[in-house]
């Protein structure tokens, strides 16, 4: 076994899709949404609606997201909104079909509860999805989880809620450029408890700056006071353009979106690395079940849905100015950006488009970029590969396609050697799933990504 050199990090991107929306390009012929969608599976798509607005900006947040609102801006937002919803659905076959909705931003929970009721009743009867009958996640901060906005998303059927608390001590909160206050943190957690959601997720990062083991087990434990039945721990990413971004020096990084600290980057990684072991043991001790590098489920608790990602072969349809769509042949999106001029000017014309019929930004999925879609979202789970159905959707083994990147990570120590028709990440190789996403990449999306200029 190999030791990765000490100039290798850790923590080089989050991969949360592929290819990161950093490689999409405008299309040249902007294709009509009809004939993308037309012969596409449809029975089982995903929904995901986009608010880009937030109450505050938090130091390390990269999000498409603007803070605050003009005087009607949001309901000029939904408007735009549903005129999207109609032309999407029209371009979707009749008896399309939804199997998981989501709400995400931005902060969702920013609207008004009576836009919550819009927004969910553009989901119904503008798009078809019956958000009580399927999975239907909401991410909302401290200060906009009021009781009438929770007793909207529970009455229509919400069974998560995500609440970024990210710590729950007031000197982290402050350090990471996130001000709150621990009491209104847990005054939020009591009203989210008591709107009955099925599922209560909390996110968390660690690698603040003065962050120490005996303050992350501490804040891990007032999450656990509550005992949410998802918590999902994050490492702190110092990106450009951000609020810490411009007062740090960020390290040089393999997409160019995500980057280091102040201070030596190997002590950094090494701090990262120690208190990632440190909560990852101690929720496993607590009673949850690891489910990757970030996520953590309460064994025995309900679960909002199966993972961390949907079936591998069904779409998604996103509505929103930042949300992303995707068939099986393309993936697209309008624009991006984390620079509040740019995110206001991209607002700005998605709610004076009157025409949502094409896709306007977009990544084309050749056979090879699909394999590795799928083992990027398959390996870095907890339950990896299931190389049946590997075999049964391509016609081969990863192995096979991916000789050279899987023996680096056996290389490495980061396959687990004792699976059963699996593809594992050992204990070690999800520590290092920020490390392993990004080699996956193909030469492709990586030099489309290093193009890339933030803005």
């Amino acid at each position: 076994m190999t030791t990765p050199t000490a100039s290798e990090s850790p923590y080089q991107s989050y991969v949360y899709a592929y290819p990161h929306k950093t490689a999409y390009r405008p299309l040249p012929d902007r294709p009509p949404l009809t004939g993308l969608w037309r012969g596409e599976k449809q029975d089982a798509l995903s929904l995901y609606l986009h608010i880009p607005f937030c109450e505050v900006r938090c130091g390390f947040c990269n999000l498409f997201t603007r803070i605050g609102s003009p005087e009607g801006l949001t309901t000029a937002y939904l408007d735009a909104l549903e005129r999207q919803a109609g032309q999407v659905r029209e371009a979707l076959a009749g008896d399309a079909r939804f199997a998981l909705a989501a709400f995400g931003g931005g902060t969702p929970t920013y609207l008004t509860a009576s836009e919550l009721e819009r927004l969910c009743d553009i989901a119904e009867h503008r798009m078809g999805a019956d958000l009580t009958a399927i999975p239907l996640s909401v991410e909302a901060s401290p200060d906009t989880a009021t009781a009438d906005r929770l007793r909207v998303l529970a009455e229509r059927g919400t069974t998560r809620l995500s609440l970024g608390v990210q710590s729950f001590l007031d000197e982290e909160a402050k350090s990471a450029v996130r001000p709150q206050k621990r009491a209104a943190v847990e005054a939020a957690l009591g009203r989210v408890r008591d709107a009955g959601f099925p599922v209560l997720n909390i996110d968390l990062i660690y690698g603040i700056d003065g962050q120490t083991v005996a303050s992350w087990i501490k804040s891990l434990d007032a999450a656990l006071s509550w005992r949410p039945e998802e918590l999902y721990l994050y490492p702190l990413y110092v990106r450009p353009l951000t609020g810490l971004g411009r007062h740090t020096a960020p390290a040089s990084t393999t997409d160019g979106t995500d980057g280091g600290t102040t201070g030596d980057t190997a002590d950094w990684d090494a701090q990262r690395l120690t208190l990632y072991r440190a909560g990852r043991d101690h929720l496993l001790a607590n009673g949850y079940q690891q489910v990757s590098m970030r996520m953590f489920r309460r064994t025995g608790g309900a679960a909002a849905s199966t993972g961390e990602y949907a079936c591998q072969t069904d779409g998604m349809v996103g509505l929103g100015c930042g949300a992303r769509s995707y068939t099986s042949k393309l993936h697209y999106s309008f624009d991006y950006a984390v620079d509040a001029r740019e995110v206001r000017r991209i607002i700005d014309d998605y709610v004076a488009a009157p025409d949502f019929s094409r896709a306007e930004l977009g990544w084309e999925m050749t056979d090879e970029e699909t394999r590795r879609r799928h083992l990027v979202q398959s390996l870095l789970q907890g339950e990896g590969v299931d190389l049946t159905a590997y075999r049964e959707r391509f016609g081969s083994t990863p192995e096979q396609d991916f000789p050279a990147e899987l023996a680096e990570f056996a290389a490495h120590g980061w396959l687990a050697d004792d699976a059963r028709n699996s593809l594992l990440l050992s204990p070690e190789g999800l520590a290092w799933s920020d490390a392993i996403g990004p080699r996956l990449f193909s030469a492709g999306v990586r030099a489309r990504m290093t193009e890339y200029s933030p803005k």
